[in-house]
């Protein structure tokens, strides 16, 4: 004999069906956003538990990175671009929320992300932020933050001026278009801290770089780097 709140859920789900972001199935349990499918399929790097990884070969030579990750591979055409549109551009914080958890939770399994005092969100051009609502690299901080507790810092690494859309430009060029777009407000509430600088999608890291640099002249700082996804160029 069913119970009286199976029926009730059998009835909410009817009308009010609780769907997979991913696929749109509605084989999902109330409390998820992803069906198992979709979870299965979300490409996994493991970064986090390997040092000289192809994040952290990015930066050699040019910046002193303590660790870099990002969560997943980025492919064109598949899920994880899916969802990170959803992020960025559909309003879609829950998602963001989500995936930036999961990454918490691989970051919490390496030792090599130890010891870091804050996340600080790569920052938006403020007029930027404002068209968009929020800053998706804060979303990503505040999942890892619910995995990890380590505190997000936000408001004082800042982007002091516009710069154009990275997508189709050289490293070259993209190094160009942000050199000397960021500065830290307050640099002594980052001195002598391990800072773990994250972004959405890294593919020639040039805006992480630009913004380490201003991190690191504050003296006795450490940075690594945390990304969603991972695109080749």
């Amino acid at each position: 004999m069913f119970a009286i709140k199976d029926i009730v859920s059998d009835a909410m789900h009817l009308f009010y069906p609780h769907i997979c972001t991913g696929c749109g199935s509605d084989l999902i349990s109330k409390d998820s956003l992803l069906c198992l499918s979709c979870i299965n399929d979300l490409p996994h790097t493991h970064f986090a538990e390997f040092a000289d990884n192809p994040i952290e070969r990015i930066f050699t030579g040019r910046l002193p990175v303590r660790a870099a990750h990002s969560e997943f591979y980025f492919s064109k055409g598949q899920l994880l671009q899916q969802l990170i549109h959803l992020l960025k551009y559909k309003n879609n914080k829950e998602i963001g929320h989500y995936l930036g958890e999961l990454m918490g939770n691989s970051l919490l399994k390496s030792s090599r992300f130890s010891n870091i005092d804050y996340l600080v969100p790569l920052p938006l051009y403020p007029d930027k932020e404002f068209k968009r609502g929020y800053n998706q690299s804060e979303i990503i901080c505040n999942g890892i933050q619910a995995a990890t507790r380590i505190p997000v810092m936000v408001k004082n690494v800042i982007r002091q001026r516009p710069t154009e859309t990275q997508t189709r430009k050289h490293r070259a060029e993209r190094w160009q278009n942000v050199e000397g777009s960021f500065s830290i407000k307050n640099p002594g509430s980052l001195t002598g801290k391990n800072i773990l600088l994250v972004d959405d999608v890294i593919t020639t890291g040039a805006s992480l770089e630009a913004c380490a640099r201003e991190i690191l002249k504050i003296p006795g700082t450490t940075i690594s780097f945390a990304a969603l996804a991972h695109a080749s160029k």
